[in-house]
C-alpha cells in the first residue's frame, strides 16, 4: 500500500468545496496529502473540517477564478505561504446551458476562462515551480490531476461552451505531458461521466433525458462523488508513476457503449 500512501505531499484544490471536488480533496487527505483549498471566499469550511478530523493539515485561499487577474497572483501567493505544492488537483468548473445560436458570448467567455485558462495558468504556474523541486527516489517532482469531461470526446447538447472548455483540457493534458513527463511531472485528467451532482440537476430533473442517460450506462446507475477517491489517489500516487498523458473516463462504462 507503500505505492498509494500521500505521506508527507501537499496538493492544492480547487473546486473542492462540494461534489466530485470535495470527495477527491478529502480522498487526498485520506491518503495522508496535507490540502490547499482554493475557494472563492472562505465562508464554506465544511471540506476544511472535514480534512482537519483526519488529522491532515487544510489551508483555504480565496480566489475568484473566473478573474485572470486573481488566478495570476494564486501560486506565488501560495508558495510564499510556505506551501511546497507537489500535487495540483484541477476540479473547480461552471456550466451554461443554452441552444448554441442563442449562446451568449459572456456566458462563452466565462465558462472558458474558468474551465480552461484557469486550468492552464494554474498548471503553468504550479507547473514551474514543481520543475524547481529536487525528485524524489521515484525521479518525480509533481502530479497534475485535472478533470476534463465526457464531452472532452463528445460534443453534448446545448453545451458548446463547456465542451469546447473540456475538449481543450483533454489536448492541455496531453500537450503539458509531452513536455514534462521526462522531468518528472507526470499530468494526466480524470473524465467524469454522468454524476449526481448539482452541475447535472438540469438533466436529472429532465425525467427523459435522464431515463434516456441511464438505460446507456453499463454499469446501471449514475456516479456518486465517491467513486473519484481511488483514481485521484492512484494518480496522484506512485502507483502511477509510469502513466501521463492520459484522460482516464469514471464513467460507468459509458464510453465503451
Amino acid at each position: 500500500m507503500n505505492l498509494f500512501s500521500l505521506t508527507g505531499r501537499t496538493a492544492l484544490v480547487t473546486g473542492g468545496t462540494r461534489g466530485i471536488g470535495q470527495s477527491m480533496a478529502i480522498a487526498l487527505a485520506e491518503a495522508g496529502a496535507d490540502i490547499v483549498l482554493v475557494q472563492r471566499d472562505s465562508s464554506n469550511p465544511a471540506t476544511k473540517e472535514q480534512i482537519e478530523k483526519l488529522g491532515r493539515k487544510a489551508t483555504i485561499y480565496t480566489a475568484d477564478l473566473s478573474s485572470q487577474e486573481s488566478v495570476s497572483a494564486l501560486v506565488d501567493s501560495v508558495i510564499k505561504g510556505g506551501h511546497d505544492i507537489d500535487i495540483l488537483l484541477n476540479c473547480a468548473g461552471i456550466q451554461r446551458r443554452h441552444p448554441s445560436h442563442l449562446f451568449p458570448q459572456d456566458d462563452w467567455d466565462e465558462v472558458l476562462q474558468v474551465n480552461l485558462t484557469t486550468v492552464f495558468t494554474l498548471c503553468r504556474d504550479v507547473g514551474a515551480y514543481m520543475l524547481t523541486r529536487t525528485p524524489n527516489s521515484f525521479g518525480q517532482r509533481g502530479s497534475i490531476i485535472n478533470v476534463a469531461s465526457l464531452v472532452s470526446f463528445q460534443g453534448g447538447l446545448t453545451v458548446p461552451a463547456y465542451a469546447a472548455a473540456k475538449g481543450g483540457v483533454a489536448q492541455l493534458t496531453k500537450a503539458l505531458s509531452n513536455e514534462w513527463a521526462s522531468k518528472g511531472i507526470n499530468v494526466n485528467a480524470i473524465a467524469p461521466g454522468y454524476v449526481a451532482t448539482d452541475m447535472n440537476a438540469a438533466l436529472i430533473q429532465d425525467k427523459e433525458r435522464a431515463a434516456s442517460i441511464l438505460g446507456r450506462i453499463p454499469a446501471g446507475r449514475w456516479g456518486s462523488p465517491d467513486d473519484f477517491k481511488g483514481p485521484v489517489v492512484y494518480l496522484a500516487s506512485q502507483a502511477s508513476a509510469y502513466v501521463s498523458g492520459e484522460v482516464h473516463t469514471v464513467d460507468g462504462g459509458w464510453m465503451g457503449r
